[in-house]
């Protein structure tokens, strides 16, 4: 049977091909001989109702004034509109043989509505006007007429298209369609329209929706089947017999369930307590967690997440904890059973410290892999398993030789360069055969000893840096471990057995040793003990197959290779509770989210509240720490949902609890999505583009994590990269700034990896930075650099090499463009320029693009403010002298003293040049505005008239006109002409004059 399309209504192609959101105004086709043909009485009368909305204006009378067309006008003011239904005035109008009319409107006082000068253009029919907006219907229909027979009254939801008005054209199964565009629906409430229609003895009709303007739903073509009775429409889901939308929601009575398997654990004197999510008919909103036990009585305290740290509680003491989950009606579960911990002596580190909380805009950053970074103590150098075969023992170099006493030492460089924030690879205690940077995590609740000192731990280097002024922003990983699992979370065992061919790997057993990666096991004289990994007997619980069995393959020595030898998530070994259990087949696909990277990264289930409630807590830790944000690692293999949900609301909650909203909101979180395509969005899956991460959610999803994941990527993916959300947060409105919208921020800003990528070339990074502001929340806020530990641009795996003047050139974009310029270490002495970044242990770390730089910093330095260093001697006086170093210490000053260039808007409009653009920052007694030109020359048109000088050489140029010229300054050279500016900036250097 051919299924009814009538023509009138624009099909897939021009209706809702991606969904209700790809919506696009058109004009509608004449009515086809398909549809049945209105009456020839109703043609030769030629009328049109016009219904005017008042609630806007509340004029006491309204007049229409118009002209058929071709025809004359009224006589102002017009023919008075008579009352229609409550907020519209109607008037007909007989219009003869013209098919439309033109019109205003006023109160009969002076007071018009003429559509902004342009009148208005109206057709024939019933035809409303309200707020500006023209459709076509009758905004009074009888909306529950009387009936003998079956009817079905219809809810259309506008909520996601945004229409004003909305129209039903339908036709009663086995009867003939309504003449284009139907009939009217009537408001019923936000988002709904509404309409009962007479069915006769039909059961059912087919439908489709319009605005009145020609813009459709019909059901991708396939027109809507609605039923007698009541049903909802919403987002192409037809919902039968269903409940009145509009209707006022019974009172929620229902309480959530009893929160389960609460646990408690003491370290020192603090305790971490976790549970399973409650659940609940509409949804937990928080958790009521009950302490008894210590001298300070009853304590009740409300947290969002399922993981409460207890800090600074009393030694050697019991506490006892119960749950109880709350939703948003006040419902409140009983009380969990009861789960007690008992904590220790006090820990000897120092009070936790105080995050600076100022705006991250405001701090450049420098990136050091701390273990190469300066050795301050030798006593903690740990070469590992690899020391010998990678080489590194050959070069006395080894793998952790960096370490926080150094960081303390070394401030005063990296602070004399300029740089208020240090970013730091991971601290937590890794374990792997090579893991001296960071992200083979074993124990995220301890720092890896490795780093620390007496007199210097990660404690002290926080609050050295704080005392300098300086920021500290932690590299964290939330989405995998170290091959051998977490501690305290979930450890696997592999088979092992000490004969003849293994004895050498395997450690004999020493149960009275603890791994800390520092301390040497007296048996193996090894600090890397792997003794307590592996068993030959099978072990109790044991899910991995064919336990100990030969697998028929040999080692890269000739020994026999057993199953469960070595971690692997197809084996069995990891319990999907804690951990995902396939690889990553597709980048750019569902399971790039729910596989592992890597063989020594073992992917955590982080949709698992077990695992979110470990990790949770321990990044708790280091939040108490008072570190000032998180760098977060591989952000993009954990849904976007599960950090909005979970991870990112227990920062800002953890935050907030210890240090105040302020201090919460300055909190910098910015993840790494690595998309390594020149494209905005990242082989067209949103999912996997940096952006997509900086917005919330826009719908609901189901409340099990795992189900959610997988519907929040499909939907996103299905709406593609054309209805994704935009932002004006970044752009100036012409030349003035706008406070920008943070309303659908979602807590997690990004590294700009689409300029990281263009980088090869500082216009084409430009270029491309430009083009994808837009889909961003907030672009000032992107983290920019030109190469990394991982990757240089183009993803070449070697550190940048594109010479000294390309050098210069990146580093006045970054520093004057938006978004926070970050620079990794040594790059400002061009340090192991064209070296690989990271080949493992077959060779010397010295070779790399991660060698040790404690070498260039031999010596002592002093400083007195950012970017200025008052003396220096030793080795890292030469590297003070490098022509790098005195760039990019003015481009600190001058960064540091405008406003615009740290925290403003920006544009284009009016502005001619490569790489020239004006940014703006208005906030109280502040008004900063600054024209920028970066090598080339540039012009600006329809600028603020005054007085500009050039923050570079001091020059002065008047504007009366609204014009100003620059001549080009040169490759790597600038100019920042501010609006009654301060003038020159530092001296001249090798690239600034």
């Amino acid at each position: 049977m051919r299924r009814h399309r009538p023509l009138a209504r624009p099909h897939a192609a021009g209706a809702l091909a991606a969904g209700l959101l790809a919506l696009s105004a058109m004009t509608t086709p004449s009515t086809p001989s398909a549809v049945a043909a209105e009456p020839a009485a109703a043609a030769e009368a030629n009328t049109a109702t016009v219904f005017y909305y008042t609630k806007t204006k509340n004029w006491p009378a309204t007049y229409l004034h118009y002209a058929p067309d071709g025809g004359s006008w009224t006589t102002v003011p017009g023919a008075r509109m008579e009352a229609a239904c409550t907020d519209w005035v109607k008037k007909s109008v007989d219009l003869g043989s013209a098919t439309g009319l033109r019109a205003t409107f006023n109160d009969g006082s002076g007071t018009w509505d003429n559509n902004g000068g342009n009148d208005y253009a109206l057709g024939s029919g019933a035809i409303t006007v309200k707020d500006g907006v023209i459709a076509h219907s009758d905004p009074c229909a009888d909306t529950d007429p009387g009936s003998s027979g079956n009817q079905a009254t219809v809810y259309y939801s506008t909520a996601t298209s945004g229409w004003t008005t909305a129209n039903i054209h339908y036709a009663p199964a086995g009867g003939s369609w309504t003449a284009t565009p139907g009939v009217g629906m009537a408001a019923a409430c936000t988002g709904w329209w509404k309409k009962t229609l007479d069915l006769g003895t039909a059961t059912s009709l087919k439908a489709a929706f319009n605005n009145g303007n020609g813009v459709w739903d019909n059901n991708n073509s396939a027109d809507y089947t609605i039923p007698a009775g009541t049903t909802t429409v919403r987002d192409r889901t037809v919902t039968e017999d269903a409940k009145d939308p509009c209707a006022a929601e019974e009172a929620d009575t229902e309480a959530p369930t009893t929160p389960a398997k609460v646990t408690a654990s003491a370290t020192d004197t603090s305790v971490v307590v976790s549970w399973d999510p409650a659940t609940d008919n509409t949804a937990v909103t928080k958790y009521q967690v009950t302490r008894t036990g210590g001298s300070k009585g009853t304590v009740v305290t409300d947290v969002g997440s399922t993981v409460y740290s207890d800090t600074g509680l009393e030694e050697n003491t019991a506490y006892t904890y119960t749950v109880k989950a709350v939703d948003a009606a006040g419902n409140t579960s009983s009380a969990s059973a009861e789960a007690t911990a008992t904590t220790g002596e006090k820990a000897p580190a120092p009070a936790s410290g105080t995050p600076l909380g100022t705006d991250p805009r405001k701090d450049p950053i420098y990136f050091v892999l701390t273990a190469r970074f300066y050795d301050g103590d030798s006593s903690n150098n740990r070469g590992g398993s690899q020391h010998t075969k990678s080489g590194n023992a050959a070069n006395n170099d080894p793998m952790f030789r960096g370490d926080f006493k150094g960081l303390v030492d070394k401030l005063d460089y990296i602070k004399g360069l300029g740089f208020s924030a240090v970013w730091v690879t991971p601290v937590v205690l890794n374990r792997s055969d090579y893991d001296y940077h960071g992200y083979h995590g074993y124990d995220f609740y301890k720092v890896d000893p490795r780093l620390e000192s007496a007199g210097a731990s990660y404690q002290d280097l926080i609050n050295a840096a704080h005392a300098k002024g300086m920021k500290i922003y932690q590299d964290v990983v939330y989405n995998h471990s170290s091959r051998w699992g977490a501690k305290g979370l979930f450890t696997p065992t592999v088979y092992g057995v000490r004969d003849s061919q293994w004895s050498w790997y395997y450690d004999e057993k020493n149960e009275g040793f603890e791994y800390d990666a520092l301390t040497v096991e007296p048996k193996s004289g090894k600090s890397y003990y792997n003794g307590d990994l592996w068993s030959t007997a099978e072990p109790s619980g044991n899910t991995c197959l064919n336990w100990g069995k030969p697998t028929g393959g040999k080692s890269a020595e000739g020994y026999t290779l057993y199953n469960c030898q070595w971690p692997s998530p197809t084996s069995g070994m990891f319990p999907k509770t804690y951990y995902h259990q396939c690889w990553i087949g597709n980048w750019e696909g569902e399971d790039a989210r729910s596989c592992w990277l890597h063989e020594d990264l073992a992917d955590f289930n982080t949709e698992s509240a077990p695992v979110q409630n470990y990790l949770i807590g321990a990044y708790d830790k280091y939040i108490d720490m008072g570190v000032d944000g998180f760098r977060v690692d591989t952000a993009v293999h954990i849904p976007r949902v599960t950090w909005n949900r979970r991870f990112l609301p227990a920062i800002e909650e953890r935050v907030t609890q210890k240090f105040g909203a302020e201090a919460a909101k300055n909190f910098f979180v910015f993840g790494e999505v690595a998309a390594f395509v020149n494209d905005k969005w990242n082989r067209g899956s949103v999912n996997h583009s940096a952006q997509f991460y900086t917005w919330k959610e826009r719908k609901e999803y189901s409340a099990d994590d795992e189900a959610a994941a997988l519907e929040q990527f499909t939907y996103e993916n299905n709406l593609g990269t054309g209805n994704q959300p935009t932002s004006t947060n970044a752009f100036l409105n012409g030349n003035s700034y706008h406070t920008p919208d943070h309303s659908q921020f979602s807590g997690m800003n990004i590294i700009d990896m689409r300029m990281h990528m263009n980088f090869g070339d500082a216009q084409n990074a430009y270029n491309n930075g430009k083009d994808s502001d837009d889909s961003v929340n907030d672009a000032t806020y992107n983290v920019v650099y030109v190469d990394s530990h991982d990757y240089g641009p183009n993803k070449s795996s070697t550190r940048y090499s594109g010479g000294t003047d390309a050098w210069a050139e990146n580093m006045s974009l970054m520093w004057t463009f938006r978004g926070i310029p970050t620079l990794y270490y040594g790059s400002e002495i061009e340090f192991q320029k064209g070296k690989q970044i990271d080949c493992g242990s077959s060779c010397p770390l010295a070779t790399t693009g991660r060698a040790y730089y404690g070498d260039h910093l031999a010596g002592d330095v002093q400083v007195s403010d950012f970017g200025t260093v008052d003396s220096a001697s030793g080795e890292v006086a030469t590297t003070l002298s490098q022509p790098l170093v005195k760039h990019v210490q003015r481009l600190n000053q001058i960064r540091r003293a405008v406003p615009a260039l740290q925290t403003g808007q920006y544009s284009t409009e009016g502005v001619s040049g490569g790489m020239a653009f004006k940014r703006r920052y208005t906030s109280g007694g502040t008004d900063s505005f600054a024209l920028v030109t970066v090598t080339d020359t540039a012009t600006y048109a329809g600028i603020p008239d005054g007085t500009y000088r050039d923050a570079v050489t001091g020059d002065v140029k008047t504007v009366s006109d609204g014009k100003l010229t620059v001549a080009a300054p040169g490759k790597g050279n600038l100019r920042v002409y501010v609006l009654n500016g301060p003038g020159k900036i530092g001296t001249d250097g090798p690239y600034l004059k």
